[in-house]
């Protein structure tokens, strides 16, 4: 009982050491991070703030700094009232405002040079206790340096690509897609495991994103299909045929010229009479 009672005291003694607001404030970034921003587009970021019931928002206050965190290039970019409505924004192209339990930032053409880098939130409730949440913002940068290379342990073309955003991944055989019959692509996109035999024709990797998409080609040994050996097959027959069609012509033509030259001769030798 005496061991009970001192634990309890403990705990309470614990509780009143706690400072005033404890957890009653938190906050988090709805945007997917890092977040890439195609340059001269706009640069939005959502917030989701919570709190208890009984506590309210008194500031929420929108910072940038260097990506590498160093404290000296720290900005403020926007400065909210808890209440709902528009913030004061510390440049023309900021804009800023608190909606219910969301805020939301909006810089207005995006410049990495001068918008990009680690972004920061922070809410205070009416007791003074804050938290902050970090966002880390970075331009959209299209494919770059596209090349393909072969394993040759396991029949597979492997594709890279430099530094782009979001890249994604499509195969090619001789223009058209990658068939069952010529192998199977990874599920990230970048290896195509090639099982047709034998290995031969172009094979083709193209690298996309929202800002367009380059390719690179792996040539292999031309193959020698069954297509490529009918239509050869066709176009001698077809000369064949011409062939066939041109001296029947000719001997016709022959033929209809001596009936001619003889009715000619039938008709002089009747007049001499």
């Amino acid at each position: 009982m005496d061991l009970q009672y001192f634990l309890s005291w403990r705990v309470a003694l614990l509780l009143l050491l706690m400072p005033c607001g404890f957890q009653s404030v938190s906050v988090y970034i709805l945007n997917e991070d890092p977040v890439h921003v195609i340059s001269g587009t706009n640069l939005v970021l959502r917030a989701r703030m919570e709190h208890e019931p009984q506590e309210e928002v008194s500031m929420v206050t929108w910072e940038r700094e260097p990506e590498t965190g160093s404290a000296s290039g720290r900005m403020t970019l926007a400065k909210c009232p808890g209440k709902s409505g528009k913030c004061a924004g510390t440049k023309p192209h900021v804009h800023a405002n608190v909606e219910q339990q969301e805020t939301t930032l909006q810089i207005n053409g995006y410049n990495n040079r001068v918008d990009g880098g680690l972004y920061s939130l922070t809410v205070t409730d009416s007791t003074g206790a804050k938290a902050t949440v970090y966002c880390v913002v970075r331009e959209y940068e299209p494919v770059h340096h596209v090349s393909v290379s072969i394993n040759v342990s396991d029949s597979s073309l492997v594709c890279g690509e430099a530094w782009g955003t979001d890249p994604h991944f499509t195969w090619f055989h001789e223009r058209a897609a990658i068939s069952q019959s010529v192998g199977r692509v990874s599920l990230d996109g970048t290896t195509l495991f090639i099982t047709m035999t034998p290995i031969c024709g172009h094979f083709t990797c193209m690298v996309s994103n929202k800002l367009g998409y380059t390719s690179a080609t792996y040539s292999a040994a031309p193959c020698e299909t069954e297509g490529r050996g009918m239509t050869a097959a066709v176009v001698c027959l077809v000369l064949l045929l011409l062939l066939v069609g041109g001296a029947l012509v000719f001997v016709l033509w022959r033929r209809h010229r001596h009936n001619n030259r003889g009715e000619r001769l039938q008709e002089h030798l009747d007049d001499n009479i």
